[in-house]
């Protein structure tokens, strides 16, 4: 007895096959159903299934509306229900190209730091001269020296190619002072030499008097020579 069996490669292509061949059967049914509220009854349950195979993709927003697009798209866009967003898909959608996005046209003068740095620039210049404008030109100074070293890695960056640049990039506005660093965001114009005094300073007590190392060494030399003075009492004693 022979027995007439369907194999996937025997039927019909599958049009979106993460549904699977079912979900495609039951939406060929329902182009079959006469009563219009019996259709888009039975067309939202299996939109209901189709969320249930997808569950870890409910949490977006527009989950459910890429649903309905793909009913429409698996009957070939002949099914008359109508969507919870009340617009039918058509197939002019599925082609239908994003806008586009226009390229920003600026001239930039120096490319390696990016048009960011050239906006930066501009703010700053805008600001009054104080101390807000000093530490946020600080931070652009920074911020130019880690990009010039992201692109040149293998040669040395000094601060003053740095300030140079930040210079004729404001067109001489903003210079900044010539003992500043920028190896530190927002340090100081004196910092470096403050932190090589810092060493120095720890050696003085608040009084003026000598270091605590040296307080100890000199209490150490006390220490001993008492010691030898009660061993050389102890010896008379015994004689």
């Amino acid at each position: 007895m022979a027995i007439d069996m369907d194999y996937n490669s025997s039927l019909e292509e599958l049009i979106i096959p993460e549904y699977g061949r079912n979900v495609q059967n039951l939406i060929y049914h329902a182009k079959t159903i006469q009563d219009d509220r019996f259709r888009q009854a039975f067309v939202e349950k299996v939109v209901d299934l189709m969320m249930q195979m997808h569950p870890q993709n409910r949490s977006a927003e527009d989950f459910k509306e890429k649903l309905w697009k793909h009913v429409f798209i698996i009957a070939d866009y002949d099914l008359d229900v109508t969507p919870p967003f009340g617009h039918k898909p058509n197939p002019e959608d599925a082609h239908k190209k994003p806008d586009v996005i226009p390229y920003p046209q600026s001239e930039t003068r120096f490319r390696h730091y990016g048009n960011n740095v050239q906006r930066l620039v501009t703010k700053a210049v805008s600001m009054p001269p104080g101390r807000k404008r000093d530490a946020f030109v600080a931070v652009i100074g920074a911020y130019m020296k880690l990009a010039y070293k992201t692109w040149n890695r293998e040669l040395y960056v000094s601060d003053e190619v740095i300030k140079g640049d930040l210079a004729a990039l404001s067109n001489g506005v903003i210079t900044m002072h010539e003992d500043a660093s920028l190896d530190n965001l927002g340090g100081g114009p004196n910092r470096s030499k403050q932190q090589q005094q810092r060493p120095n300073n720890m050696n003085k007590s608040r009084s003026g008097g000598p270091s605590y190392p040296n307080q100890r060494n000199n209490q150490g030399g006390d220490n001993r020579n008492n010691r030898n003075k009660n061993m050389n009492n102890g010896g008379r004693r015994k004689k």
